[in-house]
Formats: C-alpha cells, sequence, structure tokens
C-alpha cells in the first residue's frame, strides 16, 4: 500500500483532534484512502506547550518550512494571515495538497490559491472552513454540479445564533447573553469577529463562490452585526410569530449576484428557525433539487476534525487513483450586485404620535417609493398612556434602496417619534 507523508500545521484544539484521528484511526483512514496517512511532523510555536491530547513529542517541529517541504498532503490549521499564507504557497508550489481549514485567509486569497493550485496539478480543500462537520462544500460542488443553484442562506456562525437563540428564549439582553456565551466557551474574550459579522462573511465569501462559480472576497459582502439587536425587538419577533437569526445569504439576481450577512426574520415555520444553540444550518435553493438543509455542529475540535479527515481521505483517494482535477480555478464571470439593488423585505418599527391621518401619510410615502406594504402586524396603530402608538410595518420584496429611501422619508414625518428598530426578513 503506497504510503502517503501528512504535514500538520498547528496543533490548537482543532489540529490536537486531528492530530490524534491519524494517530488512532490510522488503520480505518488507510482502508477508505487506499493509502497509509503518516503523520510525519506537526509544525507549532513552542513544542513545549501541554497539548490537549497524546502526541509523541518527537512529531512536533518549530520548522514549518522543512515540514512541508517534506509532505504528500499539507494540513493547514494555525489560522490568521501569516505565516499560513506563505506556508499554502509553498506547498501548493512544489505540487503537495493542502486541506486548510483557514476561513478569513480563503476569503482574502481564495482565488489565488485556487490557480495556484490548478497549475501545480496540487489539490485545495477547505471542507472546515464553513461550518465544521457539516458537509456543504462538497454537496455544493460535488452532488449540485448538474444543477443551478439560485440560493444559499445559512447560519453559519454558533456564537452568534447562541446569543440570539437564547435572547429568544430568556427575554434578556444581547450584552448578558453574550457575557453567558464567553463564560461558557461559545464566545472568545474578544467577541469582534463574531457578533460584528466578520466570521460570517468571510463563510459567506468562500460560499458563494462555490455556489456561482465567481470569485468574491470579503470586500463583496454586505455585512451587519447583531450588537444594535434589543430585547424588544427579539419580544416583538415573537409575538409576531417570528425569530431573529443572523444569516448569510447568496442568491442569483436578475442582475448578479449579492452576497450579505446581517440580521434576519424569518417566520417560526422556516426550517432555519428551528436551528437552536451554537449549531449551524445551511439552506439551499436549487432549480431542480428544489430545497435542502444540512445541519449539525458548526464548530468544536472533533466535530470541525471530522470534516479535515473527510478532506484528508478524498485527497489521498485521488493521490492514489490519479486522474485530472476538477478545474475548480476557471471560475465564469459574473456581476457582483451592489447592495442597493438588492431585493429583500423590510421589518420597521416605529413610535408615531397617536392622531387621525399618521397611517394614511406612511402609506402614501411607502407607495411613492414604489414599495407595498405586505402586513400590519398583529396590533397595528394602539394607543398608549403618553399619546404616542407603536406601529409595526412588513413590505413586499424590494430594492434595498428603495427600502432605504422610504425608512428615510418616513423618519421625516413630524408625527414619526422614532424608528425604533428595521429588520430584513426572508421567507415570508
Amino acid at each position: 500500500m503506497k504510503t502517503l507523508k501528512v504535514a500538520l500545521l498547528g496543533c490548537g484544539n482543532v489540529g490536537a483532534q486531528v492530530a490524534r484521528i491519524l494517530l488512532e484511526d490510522a488503520e480505518m483512514l488507510a482502508e477508505r484512502s487506499g493509502a497509509k496517512l503518516e503523520l510525519v511532523g506537526i509544525a507549532v510555536r513552542n513544542t513545549a506547550t501541554k497539548r490537549a491530547v497524546v502526541v509523541p513529542e518527537g512529531l512536533f517541529t518549530t520548522d514549518a518550512e522543512a515540514l512541508v517541504d517534506q509532505a504528500d498532503i499539507v494540513i493547514e490549521l494555525l489560522g490568521g494571515m501569516e505565516p499560513a499564507s506563505s506556508l499554502i504557497r509553498r506547498a501548493l508550489s512544489r505540487g503537495a495538497s493542502v486541506i486548510t481549514g483557514n476561513k478569513a485567509l480563503l476569503a482574502a486569497q481564495g482565488p489565488e490559491f485556487n490557480v495556484l493550485a490548478f497549475e501545480s496539478g496540487a489539490q485545495l480543500r477547505y471542507e472546515a472552513a464553513v461550518a465544521g462537520a457539516i458537509p456543504i462544500l462538497r454537496p455544493i460542488y460535488d452532488s449540485l454540479s448538474g444543477d443551478t443553484i439560485t440560493k444559499v442562506m445559512g447560519i453559519v456562525n454558533g456564537t452568534t445564533n447562541f446569543i440570539l437563540d437564547a435572547m429568544d428564549t430568556t427575554g434578556a439582553a444581547f450584552a448578558d447573553m453574550l457575557a453567558e456565551a464567553q463564560e461558557l466557551g461559545y464566545a472568545e474574550a474578544d467577541p469582534t469577529a463574531d457578533v460584528q459579522g466578520h466570521d460570517a462573511a468571510a463563510k459567506a465569501a468562500i460560499l458563494a463562490s462555490l455556489a456561482f462559480q465567481t470569485d468574491f472576497d470579503l470586500a463583496d459582502v454586505h455585512c451587519e452585526g447583531i450588537t444594535k439587536i434589543t430585547a424588544e425587538d427579539v419580544a416583538a419577533a415573537k409575538d409576531a410569530g417570528m425569530v431573529i437569526k443572523l444569516l448569510a445569504i447568496a442568491e442569483r439576481g436578475v442582475n448578479g449576484i449579492g452576497v450579505r450577512v446581517h440580521p434576519t426574520l424569518l417566520r417560526r415555520t422556516h426550517p432555519l428557525a428551528a436551528v437552536h444553540g451554537a449549531f449551524n444550518a445551511i439552506f439551499v435553493e436549487a432549480e431542480n433539487a428544489g430545497e435542502l438543509m444540512f445541519y449539525g455542529a458548526g464548530a468544536g475540535g472533533a466535530p470541525t476534525a471530522s470534516a479535515v479527515l473527510g478532506d484528508t481521505v478524498a485527497v489521498a483517494r485521488r493521490l492514489v487513483t490519479g486522474g485530472p482535477l476538477p478545474a475548480i480555478a476557471l471560475q465564469q464571470p459574473a456581476k457582483v450586485m451592489d447592495f442597493a439593488d438588492i431585493a429583500t423585505s423590510y421589518w420597521i418599527s416605529l413610535s408615531v404620535s397617536d392622531e387621525p391621518g399618521v397611517l394614511a401619510s406612511i402609506t402614501e410615502i411607502v407607495a411613492h417609493h414604489g414599495v407595498s406594504i405586505e402586513t400590519l402586524l398583529q396590533g397595528g396603530l394602539s394607543e398608549t398612556e403618553d399619546g404616542v402608538a407603536e406601529l409595526r410595518i412588513v413590505t413586499h420584496r424590494s430594492t434595498e434602496a428603495a427600502l432605504a429611501a422610504t425608512v428615510k422619508t418616513i423618519s421625516e414625518l413630524a408625527a414619526v417619534q422614532e424608528i425604533t428598530s428595521v429588520l430584513r426578513v426572508e421567507g415570508n
């Protein structure tokens, strides 16, 4: 049986589990891949650091470049931009195949890596970069390759889903649920990448690139986080039979492809509305396959290691059997839609003076901007003690530009005390 040398870069939470599986399940992996997968070394910054799993000390090295130069397969789990980028380029340039879970790096330099892999005949795989253990990239690229994907929409960040789900369940404020997420280990000490949507945006760029065979990077993704979501927003959504989720959305429009990340209202009957805790799920719509959903653990050492080893076995099989590589680098050009041109629906909550003609004025403004009202949510205009009424509106789909202009004009009405929240709606 052929032996393939595997180099592991990084031995953190995921890397340690990858090392464990490569060593403990070597026989099973050999049977499934058709080759012995020999872990020849693990590159780390400090060889003396205690690890989460027991690994022979002789495998550790600080010379990552020398390790890459002797490997057939390189598994990059360092994270960050450097030295990860240089090491991936070094591996691909010499024809070594690369498996990585580095979403930020792929969102920034993925197209370049694809071209480099194509030119050298190497393989580049990154299932673990989007949704942990959930197999989504291979189904998109392989299983749906004979179909036309029209939309990909998903919960791809477990931290934000845990926070929003807990707010929905308990009625607590964002800050309280963020603190709990940090205490439980779901959120980092600095949660910026998660709560501001940057992590989800990187994953959205990767998903869109594969789903629509067009290169996208972070600059193409409209990104909004969840820090402005209040307990009142969550409660109002609950009263209306909805739930708020941070969604990554990539969809084909009339004038191109739009990619966005933002808090989104979903009817509780939508499959994504039932995704609780720190779990992830991705909803795919295709012309012939229809609607598909992929659900599971989106993070964690062992779950993510499962995706890494799945890629490793797939790479090893091709190295054993040979044959032409799929031309991932040969992407098709497509227009990236400006966010203002993307069609969506709005939920608008506002406080207005409880006086005659207010609702008529708002309706006139909405119509003037070419937008129509789908519904006034339950209760509509209801009197309060101080003469201010609360109104909730859901619009039909229109362009982002028209909807934003509508909200701006409404806010300028003398009778409007405050627009308390504006959220986008999907699946309505």
